[in-house]
């Protein structure tokens, strides 16, 4: 049972009375960025409000402002609400919100409705709190007033304020026939929100809300959707980002049956037809049949050749070089350096590989002045303000329809929305709804990867033996400028997205400096799970564990010294050597260690590993990860997001890899993009370190802990350092060389 309020004031500056059939509704907007009496008239005739909804029946419905992409969110964030509220949750329906950044942006996006980097929990977490803590004070107000009581003398349950004093219980959707709704919510100061302790709901294994319609079939994700009247279209592309059409013989395309047109595009050519195999044959006959201009920058390049640049780059102190980040005096450290360590490193581009391809559904009205969308997107204030620009309406004349994804990780976020585009401008041209697909091949040619990088590290060590020094050059493209450039021009042209993860935070080293190489090749490149934090803690992880070694220190007792003094990280790192059984020979295998900080969240991991030396060939056997994620708001789920992006993290780490040949993507599908198979998988054995600190991002944690836990296996193993992910077999052949 939850507390009674401890203030009996229930004046209200105005009152909403929104009573009948339908219930009532709370409209408190985050941070009273909304009018609410505005958004409860716009969405009248249904029982929804900003974020949660009553009805007489004591169905709560409550909106979920975040995307589904399989990280649980949908469940999450309204499970935080219902636990302040005190919401029976067997009585709770959730619907996704709608495109109003006003009230359901995420804060820590600046507003915008975005989901990704493992960030919905953390930024939504209080003001979804207080959002349900509003509501249910009014509600204890409005059983106060119905029953002639103070309001500290009534508590609540389940969906139920009680009166112990005279016994009498009132359900919500009692409540719901004669509530009346102030103007203004009430105030909730922090210390009026539930102690961890009192959680009844959060920290609780509850079953997320999309799982049965998965398991079942019956989820309809984007690829699923048919409307009346719709077609089908498909879209060339040019082989190199920034080329367009230059001469179309478009006759043998027009020449397929069921073809409706054939459309130039500023990004390529589009086929539109009765048919989704009609469009493919067509497209078909246009590869052949485009010529294409010569404007694109990444014309020329080569990835292994890039490689090599930018490692030299990287390396050679001449190169100019942005300071990223600095504490201390890196720069007069390492000219009084009684020693100094120096390593190399560099990760290949690679593709998000998302199982559902991506598609979108568009039905652009028959003047051009609204559109309807189906699709599943990160992000729907970029989802409708995209269409919107484009055909020159406000966005509220973009309905969207927000449909769960079968796999984003980044790929679906971008400002530009190019695969919702494709559908919107062919709908535009023909005047019908138009589904638009991209096939696996058009995915993987086009995609958007993460970006090329090398660095360049250094560690400097004292007269006493002190690691006092640490410096890492990285070169690479950038990608903000690409995926997002009104977030680049906001965030004052740095690029925290490829640089994230630079840092070695936690790290008891006085001295540090990361600098930043801008390397522009023209190529398409775009956040992917764990966005730069993967390279970069492979970078830094490998590295921290050859200074280690090359000092003749055991790597863990070498990192607990430097993380003696922060607490959550030492403890992480602790514990996962004693799973782990750090120090135990084993025949054939070794251990290899990393720790991270990733936004706060404290995860460590070992990997066991072995390696057929004749064919180059790791096997991971085992991997132990502890993660501190502060509060866990659904323990089982951290668990198995932890889980998915270990195997993400090892296909990244293996053989994962996207090569560049004058400008244009080399493989294609998954025969020549390997993912992790079944038989790749270690088994994972995964502690979950609950804490009442904030909570912090889980979806991601672990990927970028893979690489540097195999790399430093196998310098275990063997005394060699891999220094370039992926680990392929030739690769490791020739390192053991």
């Amino acid at each position: 049972m939850n507390k009674p309020l401890k203030s009996s004031d229930t004046s209200l500056s105005r009152r909403q009375i929104m009573i009948g059939a339908a219930g009532f509704s709370f409209a408190f907007a985050l941070g009273g960025r909304a009018d609410a009496a505005v958004l409860a008239g716009e969405r009248a005739g249904q029982t929804m409000s900003p974020w949660i909804s009553i009805a007489t029946d004591g169905t709560i419905t409550i909106m979920s402002a975040a995307t589904e992409m399989g990280q649980g969110s949908m469940t999450s964030l309204p499970l935080i609400i219902a636990e302040e509220l005190d919401a029976d949750w067997t009585k709770v329906k959730i619907v996704p919100a709608p495109a109003q950044d006003a009230i359901y942006g995420n804060p820590g996006f600046g507003g915008m409705m975005y989901t990704a980097g493992s960030n919905a929990v953390t930024s939504y977490y209080v003001p979804l709190r207080t959002a349900g803590a509003q509501v249910r004070r009014v509600l204890l107000d409005n059983a106060a007033r119905k029953w002639a009581v103070p309001v500290a003398e009534l508590s609540t349950e389940p969906s139920t304020v009680v009166h112990a004093k005279s016994g009498r219980r009132l359900s919500y959707g009692d409540i719901a026939q004669f509530a009346e709704v102030p103007a203004k919510a009430p105030e909730i100061k922090p210390e009026d929100l539930k102690k961890p302790a009192d959680f009844r709901l959060i920290g609780q294994d509850v079953m997320r809300i999309e799982l049965p319609l998965k398991v079942t079939g019956k989820a309809t994700y984007g690829i699923d959707v048919q409307v009346p009247g719709m077609l089908y279209g498909t879209v060339l592309r040019a082989p190199v980002e920034g080329s367009v059409p230059n001469k179309i013989d478009e006759a043998k395309a027009k020449a397929v049956p069921g073809v409706v047109a054939v459309i130039r595009l500023p990004h390529g050519v589009g086929v539109v037809a009765e048919t989704a195999w009609a469009a493919l044959k067509a497209r078909q006959t246009l590869n052949d049949a485009v010529t294409w201009t010569r404007t694109g920058v990444a014309w020329g390049f080569d990835s292994d050749k890039g490689h090599d640049t930018f490692a030299a780059d990287a390396k050679n102190m001449k190169q100019a070089a942005r300071d990223w980040s600095a504490q201390g005096n890196a720069r007069a450290a390492f000219q009084n350096a009684a020693s100094v360590v120096e390593g190399e490193f560099r990760c290949d581009y690679a593709y998000h590989a998302q199982m559902e391809p991506l598609n979108a559904v568009a039905s652009v009205s028959p003047n051009g002045d609204a559109v309807e969308i189906w699709a599943g997107t990160q992000s729907q204030t970029t989802a409708t303000e995209a269409p919107a620009k484009f055909l020159g309406i406000s966005r509220d004349k973009v309905k969207l329809h927000d449909l769960l994804m079968g796999g984003g990780f980044g790929r679906r976020g971008n400002r530009d929305v190019d695969f919702i585009m494709d559908a919107v401008m062919l709908s535009k041209e023909v005047g019908k709804p138009v589904k638009s697909m991209w096939t696996r091949e058009d995915d993987v040619h086009n995609g958007r990867f993460r970006p090329l990088s090398a660095h360049y590290l250094r560690a400097a060590f004292d007269a006493q033996g002190k690691l006092a020094a640490w410096h890492h050059r990285l070169a690479a493209d950038r990608i903000t400028p690409f995926m997002d450039p009104v977030r680049f021009q906001q965030g004052g042209g740095k690029d925290g997205m490829v640089m994230a993860g630079t840092d070695i935070r936690g790290y008891d080293v006085p001295h540090q400096l990361v600098e930043q190489l801008y390397r522009d090749t023209g190529v398409r490149t775009n956040p992917l799970r764990g966005i730069g934090v993967t390279a970069n803690k492979y970078a830094t992880e490998a590295f921290m564990d050859e200074v280690a070694r090359k000092r003749g220190q055991d790597p863990l007792a070498f990192r607990l010294e430097l993380l003696k003094d922060t607490p959550r990280a030492y403890n992480a790192v602790k514990r996962v050597a004693e799973m782990a059984e750090w120090g135990k020979k084993r025949e054939g295998r070794a251990l290899g260690l990393a720790y991270i900080d990733y936004s706060g969240s404290q995860v460590a991991g070992v990997a066991e590993v072995s390696l057929n030396r004749a064919t180059g060939e790791i096997k991971m056997h085992n991997f132990w990860c502890t993660i501190d994620c502060g509060v866990a708001v659904q323990p089982d789920n951290i668990i198995a997001q932890t889980e998915s992006s270990i195997v993400y993290g090892l296909g990244l780490s293996m053989t994962e890899r996207i090569s560049i040949k004058d400008g244009a993507v080399e493989q294609s599908n998954f025969y020549d993009y390997t993912l992790p198979r079944m038989r790749d998988v270690p088994q994972m054995h995964i502690e979950l370190i609950k804490t009442d600190n904030h909570p912090t991002g889980a979806g991601q944690m672990a990927t970028p802990l893979i690489a540097p836990c195999i790399s430093n296996a196998v310098a275990d193993m063997t005394g060699v350092r891999l220094r370039h992910t992926p680990f392929l077999p030739d690769r490791v052949k020739k390192a053991l060389a």
